[in-house]
């Protein structure tokens, strides 16, 4: 099995060019849209950035977020009380990029982007008017993707593809067809901020699977915590993916949040 990236152009491509120049694994960060509110949400995520974050993964907040674990989801909340919908979300992510280079990948469900999609080209133009450079929609998957797919990939942008520690070969292989930019590996049957042992065998099993399977660059997230869970997964991976451990920095500040990116960005060493 082989797939390749049809489009090697955009911030998400020459972000994992230059960290294959650096020798190392990149940091994939999360963080939601408007937690707590709005401004200080714009400070943590500026500031993430800032520490050295390779990726944002800038969540959009929904009622419903079933592949996230406790962390997650009572972020969403309090993004949601504050207000905060996905046009609120774009304008965060326009602030990112008045400032920052950092690719910046939209992470949400289907739900909030359906009902813009409604609206004909209006949504697209204003993904790509924020800086968004690619989308992952966790509940969509390949057979019922297109109508948000392929729009986006119309316009540039990348649609990240998810795979998991039960993904078949025949399944892996109809992600990897509709998926640019990189390959998301879950690393476990459960949900965000889950525990990880990040030297399971079966992980590096499914990891090298994924490997084999397609050239694109392969990050790896669910349960990724400390430095020691990065250490043990960048040599195996291109990116590693963090999410609840910046979003619990995230609530004692934009200087928590800088200095626990600063220690999670993987160091120079063997790459795949």
């Amino acid at each position: 099995m082989s797939a390749t990236n049809t489009r090697a152009t955009g911030r998400i491509a020459r972000r994992f060019a230059e960290l294959r120049d650096q020798g190392r694994a990149g940091l994939v960060g999360y963080l939601t849209a408007g937690d707590p509110d709005v401004e200080r949400s714009r400070e943590l995520l500026l500031a993430a950035c800032e520490a050295g974050l390779d990726v944002l993964e800038l969540g959009v907040p929904f009622s419903d977020p079933t592949a996230d674990g406790p962390v997650i989801q009572e972020a969403m909340v309090r993004a949601l009380r504050s207000g905060m919908n996905l046009e609120r979300a774009l304008a965060l992510a326009a602030s990112v990029r008045a400032r920052f280079d950092t690719p910046i990948v939209l992470f949400g469900y289907a739900n909030p982007l359906l009902q813009r999609a409604g609206a004909g080209a209006a949504l697209w133009e204003s993904l790509t008017q924020a800086g968004v450079d690619g989308l992952l929609v966790v509940d969509l998957p390949p057979e019922h993707s297109a109508s948000l797919r392929e729009p986006a990939r119309a316009r540039g942008l990348d649609w990240v593809g998810l795979v998991a520690p039960t993904t078949t070969d025949a399944r892996l292989r109809r992600v990897l067809e509709v998926t640019s930019g990189f390959v998301y590996a879950v690393s476990l049957t459960g949900v965000t901020g889950a525990r990880l042992q990040a030297d399971d065998p079966r992980l590096q099993a499914q990891l090298a699977r994924v490997r084999r399977a397609s050239e694109l660059p392969l990050a790896v997230g669910f349960g990724i915590r400390s430095a020691a869970d990065v250490a043990a997964l960048a040599p195996s991976v291109d990116a590693v993916v963090v999410g609840s451990a910046l979003v619990q920095a995230g609530r004692e500040g934009p200087g928590a949040l800088a200095a626990r990116v600063r220690e999670l960005v993987p160091k120079p060493g063997p790459r795949p």
